[in-house]
């Protein structure tokens, strides 16, 4: 047909030898701090972290919601105003 589209064919796959297998290679690090305490340290930062973000988040969603509040009330009220203006065009001007 005039309209059905034509295809390339698709790409030769290379025949070639399957390569070696990766050997992961084993690093060594010096332990960071050379504490003699077993307690591991608090970590408060990533808390904030969560605390800030999930804050960022509800915030964000009311202003979405809040926008599209104003947005559904402004259609509302011209729909309305559009209502009332056919209204008053369309009755004989008898009854005006």
């Amino acid at each position: 047909m005039f309209l059905s589209p034509k295809f390339a064919p698709p790409p030769a796959v290379p025949t070639s030898q399957p390569a070696p297998p990766v050997v992961p290679v084993q690093h060594t690090h010096a332990p960071a701090c050379h504490c003699q305490t077993g307690a591991p340290a608090r970590r408060t930062a990533p808390t904030l972290g969560v605390i800030a973000g999930g804050a960022a988040v509800v915030v964000t969603v009311g202003v979405v919601l809040t926008a599209l509040l104003v947005a559904v009330t402004v259609a509302a009220v011209s729909v309305a105003v559009v209502a009332v203006v056919l209204r008053s065009l369309l009755t004989p001007p008898r009854q005006r």
